[in-house]
């Protein structure tokens, strides 16, 4: 089974979260974990991780907290999944030559690597704006309308 980790999807939540609020707004990782229902520390860890990856910008002082570098529409989930997983590789032969013991013998070596770079392609085409949406609200009710 293909999976990202929590941590990959929290930080889509976390920036969509960001997102929602007027530009250039900064919020503290408090304000992000009570609005998002993520445990406070694991908001601090993924913070710093799109930090580190330009993703996101921190702010020190009182008033300090994050603020989204770009647009949502200027952020494409591979970006994420890379600030958070790495590099997208399905095997240990597309992200690096000598990963695997099998390497000089196996029959699909380099094959991979399209499968990979679709996947890639495909997460790069969908950004942060087409996985966001707005805060759920109830749907109004349905009226069915009857004859008499």
């Amino acid at each position: 089974m293909l999976r990202l980790s929590k941590l990959s999807d929290y930080a889509v939540v976390l920036l969509s979260e960001l997102g929602a609020a007027p530009e250039g707004a900064v919020r503290n990782a408090s304000a992000l974990a009570l609005a998002t229902g993520i445990a406070e520390p694991t908001v601090a860890k993924v913070l710093k991780l799109l930090a580190a990856s330009g993703l996101v910008v921190s702010q020190r002082g009182p008033h300090g907290g994050y603020r989204l570098a770009r647009a949502l529409t200027e952020t494409a989930i591979s970006d994420v999944i890379d600030a958070v997983e790495g590099p997208i590789a399905l095997t240990a032969c597309v992200e690096h030559a000598g990963g695997c013991e099998h390497e000089c013998t196996c029959r699909v070596r380099g094959r991979w690597d399209p499968v990979n770079m679709a996947i890639r392609r495909a997460l790069s085409e969908i950004t942060l704006a087409d996985m966001a949406c707005p805060a759920w609200a109830p749907s109004p009710p349905t009226v069915v309308a009857t004859a008499g």
